[in-house]
């Protein structure tokens, strides 16, 4: 009896302070209260995403336009428990169980979306069900991002590509740089974003590369709107010829052509005199002025440089007996014929060759593309009004009767564009489709890029698809 005595004195009396505390802790639960996620919308206002609230003070991220917005809005999913032992994400408070951005805007604006998670001090009986509130810590919600996409004209660009095609599209506002439309297909149906060939992919960028090439030209004053070059139908350089596509698939030449028709015609003949009168010292000076071989500096992670062929380049890049046995490493006037049309060793991603497509557009700035609305940043490269002129009639031309993009003849607002047709080296001799153009051209909102790999011709495969999404905007 004694000791039952001094058993209940010391839970009492001695202890009793602290087994209060464990009693209290038994019957007191904290509980997370999850910030919701800042939104993300489109240039318009629309919302991109949703957060659609579950059990537990959580929220689930939904997207609203997945495929269409893909790879520029990106997603989200559970840190690992290795990232969660980085520093890097502890210092930041995360826990198991949270989720981060990890592609595109949601990983690009992850501390702006983010927000703070509060806390809730709540009395719990028996069985856990809450008595009441003790204290809470409220969470902050994330703040929300406005993005320069249209999520209308996303979904036309989704609908006017080739289901079955590997490929990308670009469209964007000439004069601040602004994505308005960004489509990378790879046919495998997923919404998860895989490889964005929009702006990792490097492709040869056929003759949508001779708008580089004449503005080199016209800017180094190696001619002039009055030069002019006899269509022979094909070059021989020692045993290696080098023809016009026309000439190739026709048997027919094309007389004088100047500047204006070259471009219009898309005459192989006339870039190689160009391209050779250039050199490719000069050609290289500007195709890097344009933004070949760097990053242009979109926010989006994988952004590929691209490569501009140089003498140098050739001598340091085939130096293996196993190469020198394939090819020599000497630069011939053939390599420079080959880079002035967009061919050889030269290689581009879809998001540069809209950028030198945009210098014409918007009368001679370079422009770093942004996926954010609002945002402008442009460096003016001091190209002659003439030259501008002079590439845009051909551009317009082009997209007329006559011209390589005859989709686009007849179209109710005025387009300057340029057909592209890219050979790769596939072994059954499939080209990748090219078709580049904007519009209005006295006021140009819109610039588009269009690349479907290995699907043949731009005018037959890559143009319908700029049609679709010209006739979607202007339609307005």
């Amino acid at each position: 009896m004694f000791i039952l005595f001094l058993r209940l004195f010391d839970l009492t009396i001695i202890n009793g302070y602290q087994y209060r505390e464990l009693s209290d802790s038994n019957r007191t639960r904290e509980i997370i209260r999850h910030a919701p996620r800042g939104i993300l919308y489109d240039r318009t206002g629309k919302p991109l995403v949703e957060n659609t609230p579950l059990e537990g003070y959580r929220y689930r991220r939904t997207y609203l336009y997945s495929e269409s917005t893909a790879h520029v809005v990106g997603y989200m999913n559970e840190l690992t428990p290795l990232e969660l032992a980085s520093e890097f994400y502890s210092l930041r408070g995360y826990r198991m169980g949270d989720q981060i951005g990890r592609v595109g805007a949601e990983d690009v604006f992850e501390d702006t979306l983010r927000g703070r998670d509060g806390k809730e001090l709540v009395e719990v009986d028996a069985t856990g069900n809450i008595l009441r509130t003790i204290g809470r810590d409220p969470e902050l919600a994330g703040e929300s991002v406005t993005l320069s996409l249209d999520a209308r004209l996303s979904q036309a660009v989704e609908r006017a590509f080739p289901k079955d095609k590997k490929g990308a599209v670009i469209v964007t506002k000439p004069a601040t740089g602004e994505i308005l439309a960004l489509y990378s297909e790879d046919t495998s149906g997923s919404d998860i974003p895989s490889f964005n060939r929009a702006i990792g992919g490097v492709y040869p960028p056929g003759s949508t590369f001779k708008l580089v090439t004449a503005l080199a030209a016209l800017e180094e004053n190696v001619m002039t709107s009055t030069t002019v070059v006899e269509d022979t139908g094909v070059i021989t350089l020692g045993q290696f010829s080098f023809p016009n596509w026309y000439f190739k698939q026709y048997g027919k030449t094309e007389g004088m052509v100047d500047i204006v028709k070259a471009l219009q015609r898309s005459n192989d003949i006339f870039f190689y005199k160009v391209g050779e009168w250039l050199g490719i010292t000069k050609l290289g000076v500007w195709a890097k002025a344009v933004g070949i071989g760097k990053p242009l500096g979109i926010e989006l992670p994988g952004e590929a440089s691209g490569l501009m062929p140089d003498p140098k380049w050739k001598n340091d890049h085939f130096q293996t007996p196993q190469d020198l046995e394939a090819r020599s490493n000497e630069w011939y006037l053939g390599d420079t014929y080959h880079v002035s049309i967009g061919q050889g060793y030269l290689l581009t991603t879809p998001l540069q060759v809209n950028a030198w497509t945009n210098v014409i557009a918007n009368g001679g700035s370079l422009c770093r593309p942004t996926i954010r609305k609002g945002q402008k940043s442009c460096k003016d490269l001091k190209i002659k009004k003439e030259t501008i002129d002079l590439i845009t009639a051909g551009m317009k031309k082009a997209c007329e009767v006559g011209g390589t993009g005859w989709p686009l003849f007849g179209f109710k607002t005025s387009v300057a564009c340029k057909t592209g047709t890219a050979e790769f080296g596939n072994p059954q001799n499939k080209t990748h489709a090219w078709f580049i153009a904007f519009a209005p051209i006295s006021d140009p909102e819109i610039s588009v890029t269009v690349l479907v790999e290995g699907a043949g011709e731009g005018s037959d495969v890559a143009a319908p698809v700029a049609k679709k999404i010209f006739e979607e905007w202007f339609s307005r």
